[in-house]
């Protein structure tokens, strides 16, 4: 949106304060309307809420809309497109609304697969009435919008089973902006001495520590290979299962939990490592491939990238940046390491710089704003 704002569009977000993925200012009465990087941005007050599986967060998601209903719109732009991004999902009544009032098109954008990602990872039934719910939502926006766009390649294969035919779906993935990779940030003193073995192959995850990051198919793997005492393997981050993981595998020495670092200092970490690593669970939400942002962080630190991943290839098999082994095979990682150990660190520097070049030739933000814009327009994509 803010490549559309510089292209000289006029672009609004109407966003939550309760949103987890921002900085929202405090708001004192229900709306807050601010300017930013060329953006009329709206923040709505609503209900807050600390655990993600929860009735809070239902309940915050409904609050929204009913903010949305009462929004001031005659502050509002007269739209020409409406894109509703979700999560959540109940948006589209708002924005089928919006379409109907305004005459102006709609675009539903899914950036996660719901109700699907919480049947598969959440633990949910599909008898569930919430899903069943979320399911009839999801079937609505599919069959109403103007366009249905995706950030992962394959969601056109998702739409059709869910509504019995097909419907044209276009990609949008996940961007790189260049500048804020330009000049990474220093790590703390003492850290790379404390957390970076000298002399040592190092295979590392830098993010989360949770449930969904399914890291327990690298640790086994750092067991099996305790023996190879040429490689080591890193651990970057924070998150719930960092101190059960840190414990069930102190007694290996070629295992190392660093701190979580800033954002800024993400690429200075990467640069210190020689294969980077990021892994899934089996789940049907894969088969319609992935656009991450931690693949994107990997990519751009021009390093070779290696995913126990089972789902629909993208990004890495696009760029030639690296390999993928099925997902939970932990003899299938080990056999895929001690390649790259082997081999040449000439060969891994041209494999890492081809992840790299190909993330800044087809996924800078005007790029992908330009290919936006025509969907939005429904104008003929740019060659």
């Amino acid at each position: 949106m803010k490549e559309l704002a510089h292209m000289g569009h006029k672009v609004v977000i109407i966003t939550s304060d309760s949103n987890k993925l921002a900085a929202p200012p405090q708001l004192d009465a229900g709306y807050l309307l601010q300017e930013v990087d060329g953006i009329q941005l709206w923040w709505v007050r609503t209900m807050k809420y600390t655990v993600a599986k929860s009735m809070r967060r239902i309940l915050s998601w409904l609050h929204f809309e009913w903010r949305l209903v009462w929004l001031p719109k005659k502050s509002l732009p007269r739209p020409d497109v409406v894109v509703v991004s979700s999560l959540s999902l109940l948006t589209i009544f708002n924005g089928l609304w919006w379409k109907v009032r305004y005459k102006c098109r709609l675009v539903f954008e899914i950036r996660d697969i719901w109700p699907l990602t919480i049947i598969e990872e959440g633990g949910f039934k599909s008898t569930n009435p919430f899903v069943w719910v979320l399911g009839v939502v999801e079937r609505l926006g599919y069959k109403y919008a103007d366009a249905i766009v995706g950030t992962m390649p394959n969601l056109g294969a998702h739409v059709r089973n869910v509504l019995g035919y097909p419907r044209p779906t276009h990609c949008i993935p996940m961007g790189v902006d260049a500048d804020l990779y330009a000049v990474p940030a220093a790590l703390p003193d003492g850290y790379e001495k404390m957390n970076f073995p000298k002399d040592k192959f190092i295979v590392a995850h830098v993010g989360s520590i949770g449930i969904t990051n399914a890291l327990d198919t690298f640790l086994e793997c750092a067991q099996a290979m305790s023996a190879s005492l040429h490689i080591h393997f890193l651990v970057v981050g924070d998150g719930d299962l960092r101190e059960t993981y840190r414990l069930k595998y102190a007694h290996l020495n070629n295992l190392t939990f660093a701190p979580r670092v800033a954002k800024t200092m993400v690429q200075t970490v990467l640069s210190q490592c020689d294969l980077l690593y990021f892994s899934v669970h089996v789940s049907q939400v894969w088969q319609y491939g992935q656009s991450l942002n931690k693949v994107i962080d990997y990519m751009m630190a021009g390093k070779p990238v290696v995913a126990s991943y089972t789902g629909f290839p993208s990004m890495i098999n696009e760029a030639d940046c690296g390999s993928y082994v099925p997902a939970g095979d932990v003899t299938a990682l080990q056999n895929e390491v001690e390649r790259y150990a082997q081999m040449p660190e000439e060969e891994r520097v041209v494999i890492g710089m081809r992840g790299k070049n190909w993330l800044l030739a087809n996924r800078q933000y005007p790029k992908l704003a330009a290919d936006y814009l025509a969907i939005m327009l429904d104008l003929k994509a740019p060659a």
